[in-house]
């Protein structure tokens, strides 16, 4: 086989005109080409479009070309995270267009597959859908999103044979896999060079006939950004919250698949057993998640979940790209999501993306996942901070999903839906009928258990 050209991240920078579209993978601290994005930060370069999950730390990798005012356009699934997004958004400087996570992956791999677009279940009766063709199929209503693809695509992998053939490492597939076939120039950054045959063909997992250059480059732990420093200690416990996640915990099952979002359900994690035979799934391309490794975390060392922790790999892990994480959840094969809310209504909708106040920069993979898995369970306090009440008769935020929530956890009550009405079935320790009833505006039935 021919050997693939060999270039600097300067060299490969120069590639890269004003007005192109640029794909760049990576997911949190892994997958993220940051060499090549410094380097293209010190050229000229402007009018880009950039499409990522989101555009990284404001002094870090796109966040540098963010600051530059090299971005004309920015299109993903999170830029909630950079502040310098935010103000780049609402002031109008740069346009955006956010997509759900699964959406976006999605709309990569068909573009590098040669579609124009395809039909989703995802965000169907949401603002993300406004404006776009919807089609029922099979007594379903469907959103048809557009394929994506761009000029460049700037990947990382772990390691690339001199033919240009990449294997990933861990959780570094994400974006990275699908965004090497929807480009018409892929530039691909790698931390170390081997000779041909030095990867075995079944540790291929982007063929050669899709990369056109390389360039090899170390990380090190500066390179991860403030990512590298998160820590379980930062998560927040007491009395309310554990009963919230004991209880969710009794909702699972020996052999369930189960996705666990931000905040509460993130405890969860700490009360699952080998011996449970429960199988944590995460968004950003992993299946079989372990604990927390003891110590230091070692960043580079470690995979990560889509919470940017590391984490370990249990025996009998798998790890994959975006896209085929969210095949898995479109397709159903997650049993359980568990996901943190704003409201929840009467006709079990869930809006949990959009934070009054704040722009909608954000959505991640919940609508995905609330549309996606066979059943979804929501924690959440049961009013607001200023004792306005989140279980209502209709959301008034912008919806995540439609008729989606099977059973909401509170700090003070659990519900579910029976025959389409909300029912109350549980009051939470220290808990009072007259208190559930005084905080939800929402109608619901008392199906509580009277001995």
């Amino acid at each position: 086989m021919k050997e693939i050209e060999r270039l600097t991240a300067e060299q490969a920078a120069q590639m890269v005109k004003d007005g192109d579209v640029l794909l760049v993978g990576g997911f949190g601290m892994t997958g993220n080409p940051v060499h090549l994005l410094h380097a293209l930060a010190k050229t000229s370069t402007r009018n880009l479009t950039y499409i990522a999950n989101n555009v990284g730390e404001p002094n870090l990798g796109g966040g540098k070309l963010l600051l530059n005012g090299q971005i004309q356009k920015m299109i993903g699934s999170f830029f909630t995270s950079n502040p310098d997004a935010v103000k780049a958004a609402q002031s109008g400087r740069v346009q955006y267009e956010l997509l759900p996570q699964g959406t976006l992956a999605e709309a990569i791999r068909a573009g590098g597959a040669g579609l124009g677009g395809f039909y989703t279940p995802t965000s169907v009766g949401t603002l993300i859908a406004k404006g776009k063709e919807t089609k029922i199929i099979n007594d379903k209503e469907y959103v048809f999103e557009k394929a994506l693809k761009g000029n460049v695509a700037f990947v990382r992998a772990w390691k690339a044979d001199t033919a240009g053939n990449l294997q990933y490492r861990m959780t570094e597939q994400n974006f990275n896999k699908a965004m090497a076939t929807a480009a018409d120039l892929v530039i691909a950054e790698v931390e170390q060079i081997v000779p041909l045959g030095g990867i075995n063909p079944e540790d291929i997992h982007t063929p050669c006939c899709y990369v056109d250059y390389l360039v090899e480059a170390k990380l090190s732990i500066d390179h991860l950004g403030t990512s590298a420093s998160v820590k379980s200690s930062l998560k927040k416990v007491d009395e309310q919250r554990m009963n919230m996640v004991k209880r969710a915990f009794i909702e699972l099952r020996k052999g369930d698949v189960v996705n666990l979002g931000i905040g509460i359900p993130t405890l969860i994690a700490d009360l699952i057993k080998p011996e449970h035979g429960i199988i944590l799934h995460t968004e950003n391309g992993m299946l079989g998640v372990g604990p927390e490794p003891e110590g230091d975390a070692g960043a580079l060392n470690y995979p990560v979940n889509a919470g940017k922790i590391p984490v370990t790999a249990l025996t009998g892990c798998s790890y994959f790209d975006s896209a085929d994480s969210f095949a898995m959840i479109r397709g159903n094969h997650v049993d359980v999501a568990i996901m943190g809310g704003l409201e929840v209504d009467e006709n079990a909708n869930l809006a949990n993306w959009a934070v009054p106040g704040k722009p909608l920069l954000g959505v991640g993979g919940a609508m995905d996942l609330a549309s996606g898995a066979k059943r979804l369970i929501i924690t959440m306090a049961h009013t607001n901070a200023d004792g306005s009440p989140k279980i209502v008769p209709w959301c008034t935020l912008p919806l995540t999903a439609t008729n989606a929530v099977d059973l909401v956890i509170t700090d003070l009550a659990v519900f579910n839906f029976q025959n389409g009405k909300l029912c109350l079935i549980e009051l939470m320790p220290d808990a009072t009928l007259d208190e559930v009833q005084s905080k939800t505006s929402a109608s619901f039935e008392n199906k509580l258990c009277i001995e």
